[in-house]
């Protein structure tokens, strides 16, 4: 059983990461974009992968914790270590990467089919367009991706080689 469990936990990681590697490759596309119909696209993709990112987040959580329970590896500090890093990366990952994301679906109205239905396309203003610019400077990915690699290499390190 135990052996199931942390392989439901790598394939939780595995699905979190592929649901990751989207929103990566979205926020590096979106450096590039000017068009408010190419950010609108971009973020709704984005937004699709949430539901993949969020229960593959459950399933490693769940399964991690089990295995922790059932290998005993609660009194260890490795564990701890590797829980609290996951966490810390979560609220980095999130002040960093999820709110200038979520600032851009307010301006573009990504979130709302149908008030986005009525703006056209090329309608943002200038002052939209500038807010838009200054928005898109926000999002960082190269920032997100070296906090999110290396917490990914530091916790694999943790659990693999369980130093402490």
């Amino acid at each position: 059983m135990y052996q199931w469990l942390v392989f439901a936990h790598v394939l939780g990681v595995f699905g979190f990461l592929l649901a990751h590697g989207t929103a990566a490759a979205v926020a590096f596309a979106l450096q590039r974009q000017c068009e408010v119909g190419r950010v609108r696209v971009l973020l709704d993709l984005s937004r699709c992968v949430t539901t993949v990112a969020n229960v593959s987040l459950l399933v490693l959580l769940a399964a991690g914790i089990t295995a922790g329970f059932m290998g005993n590896w609660w009194g260890q500090g490795w564990i701890w270590a590797s829980l609290g890093l996951f966490i810390l990366m979560g609220v980095t990952m999130t002040l960093l990467g999820s709110r200038p994301l979520n600032r851009l679906r307010q301006l573009v109205h990504a979130d709302n089919p149908s008030r986005s239905e009525t703006v056209s396309y090329l309608s943002l203003d200038t002052s939209a367009e500038k807010q838009l610019a200054v928005l898109l400077a926000t999002i960082h990915p190269w920032l997100l991706t070296v906090i999110g690699g290396g917490g990914l290499v530091l916790t694999l390190w943790l659990m693999m080689f369980k130093p402490f």
